[in-house]
């Protein structure tokens, strides 16, 4: 069974990792002396400052980002499931007051709050395409990047890529933004050395949706469906996981919350902007919901009862003599607060219902699917697919973003991998236009592929390949769907392919 003060552990990953700390106290009042917020409160304001955090409000949820504020970007849905992870932790600490210990009733509504808004933080641009244009371009290149060359003057970097093995390869071709996340809290958010936010354990622990490696997945068991974490990160987990208790396929029973929320986050609100975008109207969700090929009569209770309350809205406010407009507006948004509060409600009760296969680490499955509002999570999503993410705007950012990330990333890899030291990670460039593209990757990341952080994660002792690739998904994840764009045109700009005086390539 998973011991709660365990899972809850407010240690510091740099303390786990053997990070000293400051001999003494500096000078100064005696009211700042101590900490009134919960390490968990804390790591929910280290997220909520972060850099990382603020980019997101420049990386597409959905639709296109454009002038309607009201249309979610990724920093906006990371905040509603921040909000609906918080509530969910509220209310599991008072029905289960019982089972948990004293201090749960604060502890588990930061340290959810805090997972919410982290959960996407380590997502590329362009939504779930940015992913795929990652893993597009790595098989593309497998043959290059993973086959060591045959010329004699490349030996020393064909002995290298002798060394990657199937996880270092499969970390690229199978990336994955939750091991990405997991990465920039625990690493990359470089404030002089690689501990990244240092975080509480108990934070990190939660944050892993899936907690299989790349090389260990395994498409029968909701744990290890995605990477949970790349190799670079592998001790960091073992310590985290062993920390906090957990072993083998079990997930940190609040990751499960976390992923619930975003179920219901996205389901819910991504069929509410594509009302608010006019692609459909609330009247064509409602029969849609109400649609069952058996007949009415088949629908489930929770599907019927949130269409009977949406009717039953959408009839009051018409009474009002509104705006067709603002009625339209008005009964999405009491739709959107009836639909919530009967998932959230619905996996507070699976949680609690599920309790002890949870806490004994053999469930594995996904609470929503658990919960009774299941039929209702499945037929929004459908909704969603067949309404949001396949209309043309949202296509046709998909295929931009696909395109933009593939030449971009051809660019990054020049200025990454052409410098006249394999060795030396940090030796000029061998053109100029190499040199130009690796000035404009972030500082932070160059920092930390050229080893100039001071370090607590032991050495993985990985191969200088998988540190260039590492670097290139790096710089990629890291960027907003605008920079992406102004940084393409920039190298494209730049780019001047060199030829021989016949016109062949040099």
């Amino acid at each position: 069974m998973m011991d709660w003060d365990r899972l809850l552990s407010g240690e510091r990953l740099g303390d786990l990792l053997g990070r000293e700390k400051p001999k003494g106290k500096p000078p100064g009042p005696a009211f700042a002396d101590g900490q009134f917020r919960l390490p968990q409160e804390r790591d929910h304001d280290r997220i909520l400052f972060s850099t990382p955090f603020r980019r997101m409000g420049d990386k597409t949820q959905v639709f296109p980002l454009e002038s309607i504020e009201s249309i979610r970007t990724r920093l906006t849905h990371s905040y509603e499931v921040a909000n609906l992870a918080r509530s969910l932790g509220l209310e599991i600490a008072h029905t289960l007051s019982d089972r948990l210990p004293a201090h749960a009733i604060r502890v588990l509504p930061a340290t959810l709050a805090a997972v919410g808004l982290a959960h996407d933080i380590g997502n590329p641009p362009f939504g779930h395409q940015g992913e795929f244009a990652i893993r597009a371009w790595f098989k593309r290149n497998k043959d290059v990047l993973f086959v060591p060359p045959t010329e004699p003057e490349n030996s020393e970097v064909a002995a290298d890529v002798n060394l990657l093995e199937d996880q270092h390869k499969n970390d690229f071709l199978f990336f994955e933004g939750n091991a990405q996340t997991l990465r920039v809290l625990t690493k990359l958010q470089v404030i002089g050395d690689d501990l990244g936010l240092n975080l509480s354990v108990g934070t990190l622990a939660a944050v892993m949706k899936y907690v299989a490696s790349s090389d260990t997945l395994d498409k029968s068991k909701q744990a290890r469906k995605k990477v949970g974490y790349f190799t670079s990160e592998r001790y960091a987990v073992e310590r985290i996981r062993e920390e906090t208790g957990l072993s083998g396929n079990s997930r940190h029973p609040l990751a499960l919350v976390m992923e619930a929320c975003d179920d219901i986050a996205y389901s819910v609100l991504d069929a509410e902007d594509a009302i608010k975008k006019g692609l459909v109207s609330l009247n064509d969700l409602l029969a849609a919901l109400e649609y069952h090929p058996d007949g009415e009569d088949k629908l489930d209770a929770v599907t019927k009862h949130l269409c009977e309350l949406a009717r039953w809205e959408l009839d009051f406010l018409r009474r009002q003599q509104l705006h067709p407009s603002e009625l339209q507006d008005v009964a999405t948004q009491k739709f959107r607060v009836h639909a919530i509060h009967l998932m959230v409600s619905a996996v507070a009760e699976a949680f609690r219902e599920n309790y002890e296969s949870i806490i004994s680490g053999s469930f594995d499955d996904e609470l929503i699917k658990k919960s009774e509002a299941a039929k209702l999570c499945s037929a929004l999503k459908k909704f969603d697919r067949e309404n949001a993410f396949s209309h043309k705007s949202v296509l046709e950012i998909e295929l931009n973003g696909y395109n933009v990330l593939n030449r971009l990333m051809d660019f990054l890899w020049v200025g990454i991998s052409q410098r006249k030291s394999f060795q030396d990670l940090a030796s000029d460039r061998t053109t100029p236009f190499a040199a130009y593209v690796y000035s404009r990757i972030s500082k932070n990341y160059r920092r930390m592929f050229e080893g100039k952080v001071e370090k607590y994660h032991p050495d993985p002792r990985l191969p200088i390949r998988y540190k260039e690739m590492q670097l290139l998904t790096d710089m990629v994840s890291g960027m907003t769907d605008q920079f992406c764009i102004d940084l393409y045109r920039d190298f494209e700009q730049h780019y001047r392919e060199i030829r021989r005086v016949d016109g062949t390539p040099a």
